[in-house]
């Protein structure tokens, strides 16, 4: 069995943003850390080479040109996700950042100009990412629409007329704008949102149809995400699908007969599709996490991962369901025992559903809190959590109110008591292990919102762990709204409320007012960069926890963001995590 770095290092297909499938479907470009870094590689059936690409910096999200000879990409040169938009030129094998001298931030979104001259990029130029065209002649780049929301994502129709742009909305939703483009004949058209008898609708995920007639996308149908397709001639919206579950990523074939998507249910995904009239239909590589589909002319592209594999590309074909792997990060066969997905009663008596990596005969548990907060753990690659179970801990990740996956209520549950119901469910789930003879002692570690939620079982629960790790982090809802992007803050106001009018409530959630209460020792990990949970917070909370005489350890990582883009990095962090971790519970502290 392989050590902690020796998995560390273990390589991986990017599955946060998406690939590149070439017009004639004979290339994929897709981003890979093989070598360490994160950088743009191509496959052709079993051959893969990394691209010559002479940018510094991790490299995603490409996308092809309508001809096939270019690719666009996001760069991000210091972990900041102040990306740069980038080509590369597959003709003279040359590469431009377009980008090279801005002060302001881009969306790792593009999107392509029918005529391959221009691209459709997102840009925070104003101080909230809106809808630019940036020309490949050197041409200044010309904003199209400011929706005065952050906008995500932005697809080009086919033909040229039209722009789809998904942007935020209230609470964590999504709604999508339908922008029209270039020369038509008639009366002029407007920008349209997509709703249902006049409601906007929570939509996401834009995808054209081949011929442009058609726009799929997801959306909240009910309490669950659908597929819906907006026909742009009618303005209608019909269904594609009405589970239980939800579903995810569309994708058109490029026929335009047929039509796939994600499905998940809890913690299982599969890919569902359906041929023109015929019954909806399931394919799967296995029981873990599929992402990013892609349609061929026999088959799908998907991005694949489970707990014993990390994420690659694979090829599943529609008539056989066979699976064939196209790019190979591991290897080795490991043999992780698959978690179990649980519920457990929450401070409430609610069911709270969880992932148990059950270790027999333990005293020593870990409660893992996922990041996001809308985000859930499903059965993906998480090799450092495998390993805590064969330390001999149990270990228990909730997927807490305010998750995803689980209805759309579940989602929503949180919203304006962020640090209270979440916070309240992973407690419950560390007295869920301790009741139930799982564990006598309990560490907490956590990502993101999981650091920050590590930070307020800390505080509001100090008598149920003996320590915590707590990964980039933040502590006071207040100065990191203040130091953070307005498209960061946007999402603070719609789910904390505004931080004047609600200035208690923040106070209340930040757990940074109450280090008093800590009684354990405590671990710190930030990137000097990170925009998201900015690195001064946890230096403000290491002084006041010296100040105060508590145990404490900061790891600050200089030249890193929100996530850490240099292998070496990752495996300091993590090694000396996991040395935190094992010094709290098994050496009885």
């Amino acid at each position: 069995m392989p050590n902690l770095e020796q998995l560390l290092r273990v390589p991986y297909v990017d599955a946060g943003l998406k690939y590149a499938l070439s017009p004639d479907e004979k290339r994929i470009v897709f981003s890979w850390n093989k070598s360490g870094t994160w950088e743009l590689w191509e496959s052709r059936g079993s051959e893969n080479r990394e691209l010559e690409i002479g940018l510094a910096g991790a490299k995603s999200s490409p996308r092809f040109s309508p001809d096939g000879t270019k690719i666009a990409f996001a760069l991000d040169i210091d972990g900041s996700e102040s990306y740069h938009i980038a080509i590369h030129d597959f003709s003279d094998n040359s590469t431009t950042d377009l980008t090279p001298d801005v002060l302001f931030a881009h969306q790792p979104n593009i999107a392509w100009s029918a005529d391959g001259k221009t691209l459709a990029v997102l840009s925070d130029a104003k101080g909230t990412f809106a809808l630019y065209l940036l020309p490949l002649d050197g041409s200044p780049t010309r904003m199209i629409r400011n929706f005065f929301h952050p906008s995500w994502d932005v697809a080009w129709s086919p033909d040229g007329m039209w722009l789809a742009v998904e942007s935020e909305s209230t609470a964590s939703d999504r709604m999508l704008h339908i922008v029209p483009m270039g020369r038509r004949k008639g009366p002029k058209v407007s920008t349209v949102q997509l709703e249902i008898g006049g409601k906007p609708l929570n939509a996401q995920h834009p995808v054209w149809s081949p011929d442009s007639k058609s726009l799929a996308f997801s959306c909240e149908n009910s309490e669950w995400f659908n597929i819906g397709i907006y026909d742009i001639e009618t303005r209608k919206i019909r269904w594609v699908t009405d589970s239980i579950g939800d579903d995810t990523q569309p994708a058109w074939s490029r026929s335009g007969d047929t039509i796939g998507w994600v499905h998940s249910e809890g913690a299982r995904t599969s890919f569902q599709f359906k041929q023109g009239g015929d019954a909806i239909r399931e394919v799967k590589v296995g029981e873990g996490v599929h992402a990013h589909p892609q349609i061929m002319a026999d088959g799908v592209i998907i991005v694949y991962e489970d707990v014993n594999h990390p994420s690659d590309l694979w090829k599943i074909n529609f008539d056989s369901g066979q699976a064939v792997q196209l790019t190979r990060s591991l290897d080795e066969e490991l043999n992780f025992p698959k978690p179990e997905e649980v519920w457990y009663p929450g401070i409430d008596g609610v069911q709270v559903p969880a992932l148990l990596y059950r270790a027999n005969g333990s005293e020593c548990a870990v409660l893992d809190i996922h990041g996001g907060p809308n985000w859930h753990l499903q059965f993906s690659w998480n090799p450092i959590v495998s390993l805590m179970m064969l330390q001999g801990w149990t270990v228990l990740a909730p997927n807490y109110r305010g998750s995803t996956g689980y209805g759309k209520t579940w989602q929503n549950a949180s919203r304006y008591d962020m640090g209270g119901v979440d916070n309240d469910d992973c407690a419950a789930g560390a007295k869920y292990l301790l009741g139930n003879g799982f564990a006598k002692k309990i560490a907490v570690t956590g990502r993101s919102h999981g650091g920050y939620l590590t930070m307020t079982c800390l505080t509001s629960y100090p008598d149920l762990f003996v320590g915590g790790s707590a990964g980039v982090p933040f502590l006071n809802w207040i100065k990191s709204h203040y130091e953070s992007r307005e498209d960061l803050q946007h999402w603070n106001i719609e789910n904390m409320g505004d931080p004047e009018e609600n200035k208690e409530l923040w106070i209340a959630r930040s757990p940074y007012f109450f280090l008093d209460r800590v009684n354990a020792p405590v671990q710190m990990i930030c990137g000097e960069n990170d925009p998201r949970c900015p690195a001064s917070e946890s230096i403000d909370a290491r002084d006041k926890l010296v100040e105060l005489g508590k145990e404490v350890e900061l790891l600050l990582y200089k030249g890193e963001g929100h996530s850490f883009l240099k292998i070496e990095n990752v495996i300091d962090a993590e090694v000396k995590r996991m040395e935190f971790l094992k010094r709290i519970l098994d050496d009885g502290r």
